[in-house]
């Protein structure tokens, strides 16, 4: 991540240049603005969204009191912290048009960022300022410590049990529970409004299961502190809808080749978003409606929308691609059967488990999600969209499986995505290449997935991820069909056989 040193660095120094290299830049004051959140989770997610939502609002005069403060307690956030401090907590966007267009612009929302490991007391004192309204969050689905299956908070993973026992004893915290609840304790103790918690995850009711977790996590330190937290601090609901690959070495390299501007840490992303927001705040919000953003009553039906069709459309495209021996999405879309297998995952299964959508054309959102896979300039990659798969199929997919059993409707699909899965999960492809597989259960996965010559229904009968959808004959028929499919005739003629309604 060293800059060239034959490329202009981003800093607050450098903009007006910055600005004469084609890159749109920061039209405000930044010295004016001051913290009005803290960002748990600082990543490419958030900087695609929330902070550009903030950079648009400050570029129109508004929420100056509403910069965002990035904070880490993850030892791979030190290099964030990093990336950020260097360049002054600028760094740019580019959004990728599938026409080979990019539009760029500096962010300049950001004007901090702490990294709890160094500074625990600093950043606890941070929380605990009363002009700090919002603490937002973009943790990961396992960043809320939810069982898969039961949907309680895991009380007995390490990192919790310290953090508990350090609240306990009045000691600093460690994880981002410790400090979001130990802050709301400080706030109430000294007569200060709690802030809201806005979670930002691609999670099914986002902020209904942060409420739940946070509340849980305070159960075990004091119970008349979670049930005040359960009364007073809002926990809106929301959904984001952008695809924001991870940043690579060439999309750095390309910034400087296109501009002559280097950035530790730049932004791409594709041209379309959407955030849906539920109007629940504790003490006040931004205008976000300003800047694009649907602030609404319930965010239920959209995020069911984006959760069942684009991101079970992804692992539906990531385990196919990853198997079929293809790198990057658009690469694995160019197959042209993998689209029409996709498009009948939507048609059939997605959407009639969504509720009524007024106002949305369901069938153009499909269409756009076709063609928003296939854009070969945001080169996304399947191994991002098939990592963490335990969190991801059990709370994308697998509702969509259980709705439809219940309601009558196909689940054939659905159950091959599954399938794929387990396939995946063996670790190799279909011509021997090794698969690193990204998901806090891989060994277990792996484990499993090497016995399914013995029993092909091994991987479903993980009751933490699949429940008992292994006694659910209705649900292994044509899971069994499709794996024993993946093994005899590989990823692409399973692809094509369910793209045309043929038997597996």
């Amino acid at each position: 991540m060293t800059a060239p040193t034959t490329a202009l660095t981003l800093n607050s120094h450098n903009l007006a240049e910055v600005a004469d290299h084609g890159i749109a830049v920061p039209t405000y004051d930044r010295s004016t603005v001051t913290p009005g959140i803290v960002h748990f989770g600082v990543g490419g997610f958030h900087r695609a969204h929330m902070a550009m939502v903030l950079d648009d609002l400050l570029g129109a005069g508004l929420a100056a009191d509403w910069g965002i403060v990035g904070a880490g307690v993850l030892p791979h956030d030190v290099a964030m912290r990093d990336a950020l401090a260097d360049q002054d907590h600028l760094y740019t966007l580019t959004l990728k048009h599938a026409d080979g267009t990019k539009e760029r612009r500096v962010i300049g929302s950001i004007i901090d960022y702490r990294f709890g490991p160094d500074d625990p007391a600093g950043l606890l004192n941070l929380l605990t300022d009363e002009t700090i309204r919002i603490v937002s969050l973009t943790v990961t689905e396992g960043g809320y410590n939810v069982n898969p299956v039961t949907g309680e908070f895991i009380t007995d993973e390490p990192t919790i049990v310290a953090d508990v026992e350090a609240l306990r004893a009045g000691e600093l915290p460690a994880t981002v529970f410790g400090y979001v609840v130990s802050a709301l304790r400080a706030r109430r103790e000294a007569g200060v409004a709690p802030f809201t918690v806005q979670s930002c995850d691609n999670i099914s009711e986002n902020g209904d299961v942060a409420a739940k977790m946070f509340s849980a996590f305070a159960r075990l330190v004091d119970a008349d502190l979670a049930e005040w937290i359960a009364e007073s601090v809002a926990f809106p609901n929301s959904m984001v809808d952008r695809i924001t690959p991870a940043t690579t070495d060439g999309d750095r390299a390309d910034l400087v080749a296109d501009t002559g501007v280097a950035d530790a840490w730049p932004v791409v992303a594709e041209p379309f978003f959407q955030w849906v927001l539920e109007d629940d705040f504790t003490s006040g919000r931004p205008p976000y409606e300003e800047a694009g953003v649907q602030v609404v009553d319930d965010v239920q039906p959209y995020e069911h929308m984006k959760l069942r069709l684009l991101n079970s459309g992804h692992q539906g495209l990531a385990y196919f691609g990853l198997l079929g021996g293809y790198t990057f999405a658009h690469e694995a879309m160019a197959n042209p059967d993998i689209p029409v297998y996709l498009r009948r995952y939507m048609d059939e299964e997605g959407t009639p488990s969504l509720a009524s959508l007024p106002g949305i054309d369901l069938d153009a959102y499909k269409d756009s999600l076709i063609e928003r896979f296939s854009n070969p300039e945001i080169r996304d990659t399947l191994a991002r969209l098939g990592a963490e798969s335990s969190d991801r199929i059990p709370k994308w997919l697998l509702p969509v499986v259980k709705d439809n059993l219940a309601s009558g409707h196909p689940i054939e699909v659905a159950a091959a995505i599954c399938a794929s899965w387990a396939r995946y999960a063996e670790g190799h492809d279909e011509s021997g290449g090794r698969f690193t597989i990204v998901d806090r259960y891989a060994d277990e996965l792996q484990s499993v997935a090497a016995t399914q010559g013995e029993d092909p229904l091994a991987f479903v009968r993980q009751e933490q991820f699949f429940g008992p959808l292994a006694e659910e004959p209705r649900f292994t028929e044509p899971y069994l069909k499709a794996l024993t499919s993946l093994h005899e005739r590989g990823a692409k003629e399973t692809a094509r056989r369910l793209a045309a309604h043929e038997e597996l």
